[in-house]
């Protein structure tokens, strides 16, 4: 099929009231399982990149493996760049192939963002390509973002308003309360959805959802029976996605779980044949866990089956 703009997957799955999962990989068998699991689902996908991941990959592989799924495919990808703040590797990005990219200038003051994001966008849509931002700040650690939590400050409805209006975004991530990495809350697990309404009611674009990894239950006691040392580690419920989709989320990034499903499958195969040394044996296993991972996000999601609705 080739690849599509984040804005014809996110304004279909806006007027259909889902949403798409943006699933961040690193290699090639991330991408695969990833892959798989929307197609099984007959769901579009965003394949999300982060800088850390330009960096350790190479760009053109990158930009290479993502075109050769979605030539491949019959369901509807996008190639999006995450939390960009590097402007020469975003400009890289949409005149490279990326058919998506967020500029992330959150920490910077308002005035700023809003100038930041506006020199993006304009350079983007001149190519045809669709611009993700950031209002608000997210906890966390994600490959090269890290926020502290005294520093970590949710989005304002009327400064989301004056935001989209002035920048031109295609879609706006909000601060309501996730953070990245795998430990997100130290009590109750809450979303400000009552604020997230309100940002809806104010906003015309569709809204995204970062740091929204659920941390399966199953698959931490796979890491822990196999020596991973994640006994504290808590994501976001599932029912406060779904409450989230309804009120306009559109989006939901997910890397965590992906890592954790990668890496426990890996740790078993280690664990269980220390004679193994085949990497096709150690990673295979891997990408299925992946794929298995994928097929849940979607259905909770809701974008399960809606491949066939988008007309690209």
């Amino acid at each position: 099929m080739g690849l599509v703009t984040g804005k014809e997957i996110l304004e279909a799955a806006r007027r259909g009231g889902y949403a798409i999962g943006a699933f961040n990989i690193n290699n090639l068998e991330i991408l695969q399982g990833v892959v798989s699991g929307c197609v099984e689902s007959r769901s579009p996908v965003i394949i999300a990149v982060s800088e850390g991941a330009i960096q350790y990959a190479g760009f053109d592989y990158i930009v290479a493996m993502v075109r050769t799924a979605a030539a491949l495919i019959p369901i509807p990808m996008a190639l999006h760049l995450d939390h960009g703040r590097d402007q020469e590797i975003i400009s890289r990005c949409i005149q490279g192939g990326f058919t998506s990219v967020m500029i992330d200038a959150s920490h910077l003051p308002l005035e700023e963002n809003i100038k930041e994001t506006t020199r993006v966008v304009e350079m983007a849509h001149a190519e045809g390509v669709s611009v993700e931002a950031e209002l608000g700040r997210l906890r966390g650690v994600e490959d090269l973002i890290s926020v502290q939590e005294r520093e970590a400050t949710f989005t304002d409805p009327e400064e989301a308003e004056r935001f989209v209006e002035e920048t031109g975004v295609d879609s706006l991530a909000p601060a309501i309360g996730t953070s990245h990495g795998a430990f997100k809350f130290k009590g109750e697990a809450r979303l400000d959805l009552e604020r997230l309404k309100t940002i809806k009611e104010r906003v015309d674009v569709p809204l995204v959802l970062h740091g929204a990894s659920t941390v399966p239950q199953h698959i931490l006691e796979l890491m822990i029976q196999y020596g991973g040392e994640l006994q504290e580690a808590k994501g976001v419920p599932p029912e406060q996605l779904t409450k989230a989709i309804a009120l306009g989320i559109n989006k939901i990034n997910t890397d965590t779980d992906l890592r954790l499903a990668l890496t426990g499958a890996v740790r078993k195969v280690l664990a269980e044949d220390r004679r193994i040394f085949d990497p096709r044996k150690i990673l295979g296993p891997a990408r299925d866990m992946i794929t298995e991972v994928v097929k849940d996000k979607v259905k909770l999601f809701g974008s399960k089956g809606k491949a066939q609705e988008m007309k690209v």
